[in-house]
Parts: structure tokens; sequence; C-alpha cells
């Protein structure tokens, strides 16, 4: 919701100066500007990407507008889950969870955790490690060189949206004035013409202009710029993960495990250590 909010100020700030300088908006209104700019840009950001990163693009944005997803209800339930699963090795054996990892909707743990299993690259992340732990016999350093892997893998594949969306805000301004260069060319066509109808022609040729930066630093640009933190959000849930599993292997006790997972998490995120207490404990 704070992205339609900052969205709107910027249109509203744009708009607001113009007609407050006696501009007329009827003026602005240029379809075929926009059709030119637009369709220019999108057909350029499918040449230049695979399927995949398209198909990812938009699936980011979408999710983004929604609102955050790695706040600190989610971060409060992922140091939950882990307790529970480090809890119930520590009790009955590393094999006790086996089930559980293996097949974690039908698992009675996991589905106290919607929020988790919603999220495959957390889920998967999680069950992976743990099915790794309970039925093989890896050290906490051959373990943490995987995952240092792992992570910075998914981390480059995280950061594919943003950069291809930056790309994108790049190249608007570029579109923006093949726009107005074409509108020129129409300008010069109506040259014999009235004055009024050629101030058009040039008044529409600048719109395009105006539409390539504005959509360029006014959206895409900003928007790219959200999904490149929103990666990195998404990397330090992954890094939360891996220090308490780390931390469980190395024999330190559910509770401590996941105090060591809570303190990777950045601070505005961070539930407190006794607000994670007293979630454990209603748990």
């Amino acid at each position: 919701m704070i992205k339609f909010v900052g969205f709107l100020i910027v249109i509203a700030s744009v708009l607001g100066g113009y007609v407050l300088s006696h501009g007329e908006l009827l003026t602005l209104w240029q379809p075929f500007e926009l059709l030119i700019i637009g369709g220019s840009a999108l057909g350029a950001f499918i040449v230049s990407n695979p399927l995949h990163v398209v198909k990812e693009v938009f699936k980011a944005v979408f999710h983004s507008l929604l609102g955050r997803r790695y706040g600190q209800a989610l971060y409060m339930d992922l140091l939950s889950l882990l307790y529970e699963l480090f809890n119930k090795a520590r009790r009955n054996g590393l094999m006790s969870i086996e089930e559980d990892v293996e097949d974690p909707g039908e698992s009675d743990i996991f589905d106290r955790y919607p929020r988790i299993t919603h999220e495959p690259i957390l889920l998967e992340f999680i069950c992976d490690y743990l099915r790794i732990i309970s039925s093989g016999n890896l050290s906490a350093f051959e373990l943490e060189t995987l995952m240092d892997q792992d992570i910075e893998t998914s981390f480059q594949e995280a950061e594919h949206p943003a950069h291809a969306l930056s790309r994108v805000a790049d190249a608007l301004p570029g579109f923006g004035i093949v726009a107005a260069v074409m509108g020129i060319v129409i300008t010069m066509k109506s040259l014999g013409g009235p004055p009024g109808e050629l101030g058009l022609h040039v008044a529409a040729a600048l719109v395009g202009t105006f539409l390539g930066i504005l959509l360029a630093y006014g959206f895409v640009g900003p928007m790219s710029n959200a999904l490149e933190q929103e990666a990195r959000e998404r990397i330090k849930a992954l890094e939360c993960i891996k220090t308490a599993i780390l931390a469980m292997v190395n024999g330190i006790p559910p509770q401590l495990a996941v105090e060591f997972g809570r303190k990777t998490i950045y601070s505005s995120e961070r539930p407190s250590f006794s607000a994670l207490e007293d979630h454990l404990r209603g748990r």
C-alpha cells in the first residue's frame, strides 16, 4: 500500500505543479505517444530477458505492490517453526523430523505456520537441509559451505527481476525521445497549416519526452529499487535459517539456536527476545 502512496505523491506533485502553472491537463493526454513508449519498452524487455525472468518480474512486481512479505510476523513464525523442529529432533532424535521435512504439507508442525509454507524458497531451504542433516553425515563446516553456495545462487536469482526492470528504466527516456522525434516528423509535415495545429503537434512531441522521463524516474526505476531491496530481505531470511540450523548442528539447545538466528535479522524486523519467548510459550 505504501508504494501506491508514493506513486500518488509523484503524480500529484507533477500534475499539481503543471496545473498551478496554468497548464491544461488535456494537453498531456497523448495515448499514441504512450503506446510508442510503452510498447517499445515492453518489446525490448521481452527480447532482452528469458521467459522465466519476464514471468518473475511481473510476479515480483505484483507481490511488491501488495505489501512487505518479510516483516516481523513472518520472522516470528519462522523462528517458532525452527524451534519446534529443533525441539522435536532434540527430544526424539533427528529421524523423528524426517516425515515432517519429507512432506511438509502433511506435517502438523508446518501446518501451524502458513506464512512459511506459502514461501516456497524458505520452505525448500528448511526441508532440504534438515533432510541432509537427518540422512547424511556432513560436518558443520561442510554444511555451512553448501549453504553459502546455495544462498549465493538464490541471491543472484532474486536480483534478476530488479536488474531487468532497472534496464527498462534506463531505456525509457530513450524511447521518450523516439516518440518525440516521431512527433516532430508529424509537425514538419504540418508546417503549412494553422499555427494552432502546429503548436498542438509540437506539444504532443514534447509530451513524449516528458512521459519517458517520468515513467523512468518516477515509476519503473523506484520499483526496480524496491525489488532489489526485497531480494535482499529474502536472502536475509535464508541467512537466519542457516545460522539457526548450524547452531543446532553444533549442539546448541533449541531456544538458543533460534536466538542465534534472531540476531541475524535486520533491526527493523527483528522481534525482541521477550516477544519471541512469549510467542514460543504460546505455541
